[in-house]
């Protein structure tokens, strides 16, 4: 077993509740030039969780499940911030209000210009909340690092997810990592060059179908895992040979120029100490049984 300082880390509670659905009130243009008005950011989305298919939909930059926020009304300021920065994958939510009271789900990961905590939560459960309803978030994860291995650096993960990721130790200083997905540098757009990776997520493009294809891209799952390859995140978004990144699925894939479904990282170093294994059931709704793989 991985040996990490998980004792060490703070444990907060958080309060949210669901962001009402986005709109641009003005036309958005894809990567083709050809104008769309489609759903997209915020709401209570019914019929999209975790394991479904990040491809397909009828929308652009889709968050599943639940989209959370601490203040509607003022999302790139505190206290909302803080519930970006503090809440973690794998992190366990419960509603507090309403006819969904008691309801608990799972933290998928955040997103980026939304500003949103993207909350995974049983449909019937979705069905009875509100967007005056009260959600708690168990926010642990933060600060959590590997004892032996100091070079990769860990965010927004939750120590109890880690230890049910199946990385393996390879003996020579490396660790190996089950994904779904192996994306290319050339394959990452909306997000590089942001200051830090504790809030926020950033894009794999999918604007050249030749790439999609060869790279398996339209299989990716929401809460996949997925390694991002040539890209350092220990200090922001940045390319660099040999570095290895691990991200989490969190939203749609996107019609603009430069998107496509976004990553909330989980790992990353500057050199290349993790090894990428494919595993077409590395994700959180496979590891934790829940959205389609609930039972």
């Amino acid at each position: 077993m991985l040996k990490t300082n998980d004792r060490s880390v703070v444990e907060f509670i958080l309060e949210c509740q669901p962001g009402y659905p986005k709109y641009s009130r003005h036309w958005e243009v894809d990567r083709h030039g050809v104008p769309f008005i489609l759903p997209s950011i915020g709401g209570i989305t019914l019929n999209m969780q975790v394991g479904d298919s990040a491809f397909g939909w009828a929308g652009d930059h889709l968050e599943p499940g639940v989209s959370c926020t601490a203040d509607t009304q003022k999302p790139f300021e505190h206290p909302n911030n803080s519930l970006q920065a503090y809440s973690c994958v794998g992190n366990k939510a419960r509603v507090i209000s309403g006819d969904a009271k008691g309801a608990e789900g799972v933290v998928l990961g955040h997103h980026g210009g939304s500003e949103h905590v993207i909350v995974d939560f049983p449909r019937e459960a979705k069905e009875k909340l509100t967007y005056d309803d009260k959600i708690i978030i168990f926010a642990r994860g933060q600060g959590l690092k590997l004892v032996d291995y100091p070079d990769i650096v860990l965010f927004n993960l939750d120590p109890e997810l880690l230890k049910k990721m199946n990385v393996r130790e390879s003996g020579n200083g490396k660790l190996q990592v089950p994904v779904t997905t192996i994306v290319p540098a050339a394959c990452l757009g909306s997000g590089i060059g942001s200051l830090h990776v504790a809030t926020g997520d950033y894009d794999i493009v999918t604007g050249d179908p030749e790439s999609v294809k060869k790279y398996g891209l339209d299989r990716i799952r929401f809460g996949d895992f997925v390694a991002l390859m040539d890209h350092d995140n220990r200090f922001g978004r940045d390319y660099h040979q040999g570095a290895v990144s691990i991200g989490v699925v969190v939203h749609s894939d996107c019609l603009v120029a430069g998107h496509g479904p976004g990553v909330t990282t989980l790992m990353t170093c500057s050199e290349p100490l993790i090894e990428p294994v494919i595993d077409p059931h590395a994700g959180i709704a496979d590891l934790l049984g829940i959205g389609t793989q609930a039972k």
